[in-house]
């Protein structure tokens, strides 16, 4: 059981036996009364979205969910294909379930798997990851504004916007829940 004012986004709930992944999370205090936790949580199962609003005092039942850190060997057409690095376990994800994190997978890097009953529910992106700019097209900056920006492209897919110096080859670290870039890495 976990209290409603516990509750984070990637917390794992179960709702009428059904597994559901927390993808997001408000705390309201309205003054007078009890402070509330509104969330909304997809299934794991079948995708649907449900929405609830839980006082924060009030238990709800949890899912025990296993966090295994894993390495993102490659994906095909269909999976992602990851192995634990200590069972040798073999994990595939289908890429369906989760599309919107493959431009942040790179090949080799190691990721926490949320496991629940043998099935990955979740994969934890960093908050922040460093890329390697594949496409960059070469503009002067002398001839526009302070604080100018382009396309790039990095060696995953992903396209982000960058100052004007970054160039073809050069090491960037890109925040992955804005999709902004952060800054240059040397090195």
């Amino acid at each position: 059981m976990i209290r409603g004012g516990d509750i984070v986004k990637g917390s794992c709930l179960l709702q009428k036996g059904q597994p559901y992944l927390v993808i997001e999370r408000e705390f309201h205090n309205p003054g007078k009364g009890t402070a509330i936790a509104r969330i909304k949580m997809k299934s794991i199962k079948d995708g649907s979205v449900l929405a609830l609003t839980i006082p924060t005092q009030q238990e709800i039942e949890d899912a025990t969910v296993d966090t295994n850190t894993c390495q993102f060997q490659y994906a095909d057409q269909d999976n992602f294909h990851f192995m634990d690095n200590e069972s040798y376990d073999q994990y595939e994800v289908p890429l369906a379930d989760m599309e919107e994190k493959k431009y942040y997978l790179k090949e080799g890097d190691p990721y926490e798997l949320s496991i629940w009953e043998g099935k990955v529910i979740d994969i934890k992106i960093p908050y922040k990851v460093v890329f390697t700019v594949a496409e960059s097209e070469n503009y002067v900056t002398g001839d526009t504004v302070s604080g100018a920006t382009k396309p790039i492209v990095t060696e995953t897919g992903l396209t982000v916007r960058v100052p004007l110096f970054i160039k073809q080859g050069e090491r960037i670290l890109v925040n992955t829940e804005t999709n902004e870039y952060v800054e240059r890495v040397n090195g």
